[in-house]
C-alpha cells in the first residue's frame, strides 16, 4: 500500500537536494535501548555542521534550539523537506522501525539522548513502553507546545493508554495528515 508513495517521495527528496533519500538518527526506546530511527531526509547536507555555526553566531537561535530541540524557522529545511515535515510523511519510514520491534504505532515521541535530562525524574516512566510514529503530543499541537507540557502529555499517555486512546490518536493522526493546518509540525 505504502510502495508506490515511498517511490513517489524517494524520488522528489533526491531531486531536490544532494544527499540519501533517508535520514537515520541514533534514539532512545524502551527500557534505554538505543536503536536506529529513520526518517526522510528533510535537511540539507551537512545539516548538522550548518546548525552548529547557526548556533555558535547566533544566541537567540541557540537559545530555541537547547529549549525545543527544534526550530521554528530553520533555514535547513529543504522545499520538498517542510512538506514532508507539515504532512508528517517524513515519518513513515519509521513502519520499519516498528516492524523491528523498535516502536510501536502509537506511543511517546522518540528521543534522542540530549533530551533526557529534559524528563527529569520522569523519564524511566516514559521508557517503559516503545516509543512510537505518532502520540498525544503530536495530536496535541506539536512543536507549538513547550517543552515541558509535552512531557505531561508523555506522561499521561504513558499512565492512561488504552486501545481506545490509542485508536483516538490513529484517527486523530490521519486528520492532521490530510489537513495539516496549523498542526504545529515545523
Amino acid at each position: 500500500m505504502f510502495s508506490p508513495l515511498y517511490i513517489i517521495l524517494a524520488l522528489l527528496i533526491a531531486a531536490s537536494s544532494e544527499g540519501p533519500i533517508f535520514y537515520v538518527q541514533e534514539r532512545v526506546g524502551k527500557n534505554y535501548r538505543s536503536f536506529n530511527c529513520i526518517k526522510f531526509r528533510t535537511m540539507v547536507l551537512n545539516a548538522d555542521e550548518i546548525l552548529f555555526q547557526m548556533l555558535e553566531t547566533n544566541p537567540d537561535m541557540r537559545q530555541e534550539f537547547e529549549n525545543n530541540f527544534k526550530l521554528k524557522k530553520d533555514p535547513r529545511i529543504t522545499r520538498i523537506g517542510h512538506f514532508l515535515r507539515i504532512t508528517s510523511l517524513d515519518e513513515f519510514p519509521q513502519f520499519w522501525n516498528v516492524l523491528k520491534g523498535d516502536m510501536s504505532v502509537v506511543g511517546p515521541r522518540p528521543l534522542v539522548v540530549e533530551e533526557l535530562p529534559k524528563y527529569g525524574d520522569h523519564i524511566d516512566q516514559v521508557l517503559t513502553i516503545k516509543p512510537g510514529i505518532t502520540g498525544l503530543w503530536q495530536v496535541s499541537g506539536r512543536n507549538d507546545i513547550p517543552y515541558p507540557r509535552r512531557v505531561q502529555i508523555d506522561l499521561h499517555y504513558v499512565k492512561f493508554r488504552n486501545f481506545w486512546l490509542d485508536l483516538w490518536i490513529i484517527l486523530k493522526t490521519i486528520d492532521v495528515v490530510i489537513m495539516p493546518k496549523n498542526n504545529g509540525a515545523y
